[in-house]
């Protein structure tokens, strides 16, 4: 039974207006969660989004080809319920942030991490008002307090549908900064997912890239993408 998929009953999915926020429904049956939950969504555009997944759905219904409804479901039955958790979760992030480690050599590549992490670093002095430390190594260094503190009050702002997005940039490139980045429109989702790949962008110009890898690290990228995109459409 666990295999169980539904089969495609409705002639159409759309989107209507309600309770404060757009819910799609199939013909005249509102769409719910694997929890139950009415699939409420905080805007058209996503709604819209959302709606297109179920039409593309032919025969049995594939979760794996409806990312945008499984993000929108994983907002409500997962963020919701441990929303103070999985803020902290994050923040967390921001005392090891991948931006403040740098290499020790060769010296060509701690100058090429901060030609392209310092900038951001002093963005986020500024913006997030976070002036956060680097060291040379991965030897831990203790961030500030009070400016992880500020970091947190502005994850836990960022509403239910939005820190769904953005557990998925922060964890998949380790950096706080840049998942704030992304957020923000500093950096496009595509510079952003570069930036967080600069070390090992850097190993596979020397020695070749795994193919493995590779196919790992492109359906990552995929990910971000989609964070990034579901992001922006939350309002």
């Amino acid at each position: 039974m666990s295999n169980w998929r539904p089969k495609r009953f409705w002639k159409e999915a759309g989107v209507v207006a309600e309770d404060g926020g757009f819910a799609v429904r199939l013909d005249d049956r509102r769409v719910k969660t694997p929890a139950k939950q009415p699939l409420l969504l905080p805007t058209q555009d996503l709604a819209e989004l959302v709606a297109a997944e179920w039409n593309a759905q032919t025969g049995l219904v594939n979760p794996e080809a409806m990312p945008f409804t499984r993000m929108a479901n994983s907002a409500i039955d997962k963020v919701i319920p441990q929303y103070n958790e999985v803020a902290t979760l994050l923040t967390a992030y921001g005392e090891t942030d991948h931006l403040c480690y740098r290499a020790t050599h060769p010296p060509a590549l701690a100058q090429k991490q901060a030609l392209a992490w310092d900038p951001l670093l002093s963005w986020a002095a500024t913006a997030l008002g976070a002036p956060l430390k680097t060291a040379a190594g991965i030897v831990p260094i203790a961030q500030d307090p009070s400016v992880i503190a500020h970091l947190q009050a502005q994850v836990l702002a960022l509403g239910n549908f939005r820190l769904a997005a953005f557990h998925d940039l922060v964890s998949l490139s380790g950096s706080l900064v840049l998942a704030f980045a992304v957020g923000h429109g500093r950096l496009t989702a595509q510079e952003g997912w570069h930036m967080s790949r600069l070390d090992e962008d850097w190993q596979i110009a020397l020695w070749g890239e795994d193919e493995d890898a590779a196919a790992a690290a492109a359906l990552k990228q995929d990910a971000f993408h989609l964070a990034a995109r579901f992001y922006g459409l939350c309002g």
